[in-house]
């Protein structure tokens, strides 16, 4: 492939009351620059064919994160080969308040509903979208989208967990800073891990110097000081059988794979001090992870073999 990452912009309609209920969407592609007229006049270049069609990534951010922030890291997947999703959406969150969501339907979480549809009503619409601009339009027929991966950032993270079996175009999830844990103000006992809704493998990563997670612990009926690590417990909990891995990366914190981190939105007041970075070092991990379930490469599995050993725990 030539290397050039470019994206373009769509919309998409994911209900809910108006002006709070649009999408919009950036798709990050691997591109081909001809040089022609249509290039220079328009910035729109189209993919390059020599991988199409893109296994397809859809990112759900954490809240009150803008996408810009997971440029870099989408960049970094569309480099090595697919098509990667972000979108903002500004819809309620909780107690009458408005932000950026990747959209929570909070009785689909309550007990006696969890399990019986996604907690995220908004990912339809957006695979939707995504097969308008497969149908048409300068990405036609370049997103494979019986190829896809749900991944997320917190609460993102948290909602793809608990959503993608209902897409059988699913094959694999992963989240960074993201665990099932519920809250307790949706009716569970305190200290609850609810199962993850997923059939095939996940990559769970989280930094040791996450803070915004510790900081949230009273949501869950739990002491900080005394609790286990919710990812990790979601990690040896709420997971099925399977090709599963975990990666904690030693002094990344919550927001590592954010650039930049706003600090004007969402808790990154929270956070602890990063002592190293996760953001390169995740994509590489993503990348191969999702090369050996969606494209099934053996190169990727050489390469997640080959990944410090001390950062990853796996399941089979």
């Amino acid at each position: 492939m030539s290397g050039a990452v470019r994206s373009l912009w769509w919309s998409a309609r994911t209900g809910g009351r108006a002006p709070f209920d649009t999408a919009h969407l950036k798709v990050y592609y691997p591109a081909a620059a001809r040089g022609g007229d249509a290039e220079r006049l328009t910035g729109v270049f189209p993919p390059d064919p020599a991988g199409a069609p893109y296994p397809v990534v859809l990112f759900l951010s954490g809240v009150n994160v803008g996408q810009d922030s997971y440029r870099r890291f989408a960049c970094l997947l569309a480099a090595a080969g697919f098509a990667v999703v972000t979108f903002d959406r500004v819809g309620e969150l909780f107690g009458g308040q408005y932000g950026l969501t990747p959209g929570v339907d909070l009785d689909a979480a309550r007990p006696g509903a969890y399990g019986s549809r996604p907690t995220c009503p908004a990912i339809p619409a957006l695979l939707g979208a995504l097969e308008e601009l497969d149908g048409e339009g300068p990405l036609k027929g370049a997103l494979d989208l019986e190829r896809v991966a749900l991944g997320g950032h917190s609460a993102g993270g948290t909602v793809a967990l608990q959503s993608a079996r209902f897409f059988p175009q699913v094959g694999a999830v992963f989240a960074w800073g993201a665990h099932t844990m519920v809250a307790t103000m949706l009716g569970w006992p305190p200290g609850t891990v609810l199962p993850a809704q997923v059939t095939g493998p996940v990559l769970l990563g989280v930094g040791t110097q996450d803070g915004v997670i510790d900081g949230s612990a009273d949501r869950y009926g739990e002491d900080p000081a005394a609790r286990r690590d919710p990812v990790t417990r979601t990690f040896t909990e709420a997971l099925p059988g399977g090709d599963h891995v975990l990666a904690v990366f030693e002094g990344a914190n919550h927001f590592s794979i954010a650039d930049p981190a706003d600090p004007t939105a969402a808790r990154a007041f929270l956070d602890r001090p990063a002592t190293s970075g996760a953001l390169e070092p995740f994509a590489r991990l993503v990348t191969a992870f999702l090369g050996v379930h969606l494209r099934r490469d053996p190169a990727a599995r050489t390469v997640m073999d080959r990944f410090d050993a001390a950062t990853l725990t796996r399941s089979r």
